[in-house]
């Protein structure tokens, strides 16, 4: 089968295609999250051997509206030792870098002469720092979480920031590293060179440890059950968004998903390969969505299956055994690399 030409950093594309580009991301986060948060629901309820949403639509489709409309209704209250602009400004960052990330997700290769005549790359951008576009954006997320909780003026939204930049913090060196691997493989930081690197071999064979550090840490980044102690509602009300009602506690958790995504995206394009799969070309982003489909049902099952973790197991367990992994992986690829 004959392949499209390599999608490279110097690509440039026309205004009118970026602007176009833009305007389909946020529409693909607006439509992706609310069914995502249906699909949870529902394979909870399996999982726990009950219906899930059933009432609101035929077979419980339109709840996620529904809970929407009912964000949207809530009343919006500012306890009166916050800082109202740093509570309006917290979810504002978290929404923001998390979508920001998802632009560098490929879900193709370029198209020469596609439709109406363009030429257009399959992804938001393909800049020359690749994968450390994710990790610049990364890295600001936190502040979101922190600013939330500091800006509350409220104990528990404090310890719950205090908790979620240890956590983060921790962890993304991790999730840093368990990539490293990849990188020195495929030889660039590009995601639409590394996934054209892989046209042979998913990277997920030769850095298998890589990509079980990379799940472990993706969960701890992304807040998701076992590592949701920065919310933990049992030790600290809801942590870091216990001062926040309507559609700014909404806000967060829309943040919390559209991480998901994007972790499921980066996933599939370092290591199972991106677009590969069988078929013609037409085929790339269904493989794509395909994959992280399956990413996003993975998140859903640990949820249900794991109990939460005690705080000093969870700094331990990052410390003492995910991160000399890590550096032992990154290590050891460089010197089968070089050699």
């Amino acid at each position: 089968m004959t392949r499209l030409p390599l999608a490279s950093v110097s690509f440039v594309e026309s205004t009118g295609v970026q602007i176009v580009k833009a305007v389909v991301i946020f529409a693909f986060v607006l439509v992706v999250v609310p069914m995502i948060l249906l699909l949870e629901r529902k394979l909870l309820g399996r999982f726990q051997a009950r219906l899930g949403p059933n009432r609101v639509g035929p077979y419980g489709l339109l709840q996620p509206l529904a809970d929407v409309l009912k964000l949207l209704s809530k009343e919006r209250f500012t306890p009166s030792t916050a800082v109202p602009w740093m509570m309006a400004m917290a979810p504002a960052i978290s929404i923001f870098t998390a979508v920001v990330t998802l632009a560098i997700i490929p879900f193709g290769d370029v198209r020469r002469h596609g439709l109406f005549g363009a030429s257009y790359g399959l992804y938001g951008i393909d800049v020359s720092i690749g994968i450390l576009w994710a990790f610049a954006f990364g890295a600001l997320a936190f502040y979101g979480l922190m600013l939330g909780g500091w800006a509350s003026g409220s104990k528990y939204s404090f310890l719950g920031a205090m908790r979620s930049a240890a956590q983060l913090i921790s962890y993304e060196v991790s999730l840093g590293l368990s990539l490293v691997g990849v990188v020195i493989t495929a030889g660039s930081l590009s995601l639409t060179q590394i996934v054209n690197s892989q046209d042979h071999i998913w990277y997920v064979v030769p850095q298998f440890v890589g990509f079980c550090i990379f799940m472990v840490a993706a969960f701890a980044e992304t807040n998701r059950p076992p590592f949701d102690l920065p919310e933990a509602d049992a030790e600290i009300v809801a942590g870091y968004n216990t001062e926040f009602g309507g559609m700014r506690f909404g806000s967060f958790f829309m943040a919390e998903y559209i991480n998901m995504v994007a972790i499921a995206g980066i996933a599939t394009a370092m290591f199972l390969g991106g677009w590969h799969g069988p078929g013609p070309g037409w085929l790339d982003p269904i493989w794509v969505l395909v994959k992280m489909f399956g990413f996003i049902v993975l998140f859903i099952w640990i949820r249900a299956t794991l109990p939460r973790l005690r705080y000093d197991q969870l700094m331990a367990f990052g410390w003492k055994i995910l991160l000399p992994l890590a550096t032992v992986n990154a290590l050891v690829t460089a010197i089968l690399v070089a050699t």
